[in-house]
């Protein structure tokens, strides 16, 4: 555990969000932002992480349960040193790191790099193309740090200065304490800036020290939701370029969203528009054609997804061949080799070795043998209104299209059932089961007429 406490700033309400919805639950890639901010506190391994909350607390503190995380009320909203003022009494390590619940991309190693400074006070700057909008990093001669200017209060000549301030600092804990007290709210917003911090210790000659982010889009904030889909891109390329450094080949690194986590085997082909949710993972020689949705699944070796298949909480075995259009629900297991075709629906259901429903079936709440061929049209009739009822095909069955098989039901190895048949009853081994009405003609019949 490092000596280390971490203060993350998530009381703002993001009125340019425009939504009902505090600004620091909107999600980046599946997840709040300020999980993620969370995320790469924890890395640090600090003694105690104090979240300051405020505009809609009770649904942070809700969204974002967490044992290590001690909750702290700014009430009023009065600026960024009045919100660190409030966790001042819950600050006992020997420095203290300041981070933003709306600055989802910041990087631990970037956060690795800043705390490891000697210095009393070390702060994360940027030089960007257009610092609009920003605080303005104020420099002597010699490069050292004056102080930090918001731009409201900023003259004309400062606001030409192109090096910004992320608002990420770490400080010596007790060398913080001192500042907060001696803040005052005499500037354009009337709030309390914890940028202040800067210009105290800038009076003291303390040395003040400076790193910037190892990406640019690390200390990028979100305050709309235009602001939000541009972090969501950027986020989507790291992982895109983390998963392709590590041998995966994707089509299109623009148009892939990874929404949890993706661990890949090698030569991994992804094509465009894939979506993966949850833990995934999928194994050597992977194939996943476009527009698919993986979520909390794992994919066999040598296994292809084709386009547009959805794919949830299943256990996909080695050369599989999944889709067009397939869609597999949870608690689906299939064996090597197996075939799942176009719109087909499989749900918690164990699928033995060679076995294919090839296309336009349901199948439920089975278990199914190896090399049992499961023709077009068919159903398990796993639901009787209240209860669900499983259906066993034993090794080697062939069912004929448009069968109906009401569960609970078994049809012993080696059966052949006729196309068109509904099975109510267990079938024994081998033969031919035919269950149909008889057929009729009404010659004499004539079709309806639209009036």
């Amino acid at each position: 555990m490092s000596d280390l406490d971490i203060i993350v700033l998530a009381a703002g309400k993001g009125t340019r969000m425009k939504s009902s919805i505090p600004k620091v639950l909107h999600q980046i890639a599946g997840k709040p932002m300020l999980s993620h901010v969370i995320k790469a506190a924890e890395s640090l391994d600090p003694k105690a992480i104090v979240l300051v909350v405020g505009h809609e607390a009770d649904a942070v503190k809700k969204s974002i349960a967490n044992d290590r995380l001690i909750f702290v009320t700014q009430s009023p909203q009065l600026g960024t040193g009045h919100a660190v003022l409030q966790t001042k009494p819950f600050l006992k390590a020997k420095k203290t790191l300041v981070l933003y619940g709306d600055v989802p991309c910041i990087s631990n190693v970037t956060l690795a790099r800043l705390t490891a400074s000697s210095a009393q006070i070390s702060i994360l700057t940027q030089v960007v193309t257009n610092p609009t909008g920003y605080g303005r990093i104020l420099r002597d001669n010699a490069g050292n740090i004056l102080s930090i200017l918001e731009e409201k209060d900023a003259s004309e000549e400062e606001r030409k200065t192109r090096e910004i301030n992320t608002g990420i600092l770490c400080l010596d804990t007790e060398l913080l304490k001192n500042f907060l007290d001696q803040m005052s709210n005499e500037n354009a917003q009337k709030e309390y800036y914890l940028t202040d911090v800067i210009r105290f210790a800038s009076h003291k000659n303390i040395a003040i020290d400076s790193c910037e982010p190892i990406y640019e889009h690390e200390v990028i904030g979100v305050n709309s939701k235009q602001d939000l889909a541009v972090m969501e891109r950027e986020y989507q390329k790291s992982a895109a370029d983390k998963l392709m450094k590590d041998g995966v080949t994707i089509a299109d690194p623009a148009r892939i969203d990874i929404r949890g986590t993706l661990t890949c085997d090698s030569e991994v082909h992804i094509d465009v528009g894939c979506i993966f949710e949850g833990d995934v993972h999928l194994g050597k020689s992977v194939k996943v054609g476009a527009y698919s949705i993986i979520k909390d699944s794992a994919i066999g070796d040598g296994s292809e997804i084709l386009p547009f298949c959805h794919i949830e909480g299943a256990q996909i075995g080695e050369r599989n061949t999944l889709g067009p259009y397939c869609r597999i629900r949870p608690k689906t297991k299939s064996h090597s080799g197996v075939k799942i075709g176009n719109f087909v629906e499989v749900k918690a259901t164990e699928i033995g070795e060679d076995s294919k429903a090839n296309h336009l079936a349901y199948v439920g709440d089975a278990k199914i043998g190896r090399n049992v061929n499961v023709g077009a049209g068919t159903i398990t009739c796993n639901y009787d209104g209240a209860n669900k009822y499983q259906t066993i095909l034993e090794d080697d069955v062939f069912v004929g299209s448009d069968t109906q098989l009401v569960a609970p039901v078994k049809v012993g190895k080696g059966v052949t059932i006729a196309a068109g048949s509904t099975i109510t009853k267990d079938v024994t081994e081998g033969g031919l089961a035919i269950s149909r009405t008889k057929q009729s003609h009404l010659p004499s019949w004539k079709r309806p007429i639209k009036i």
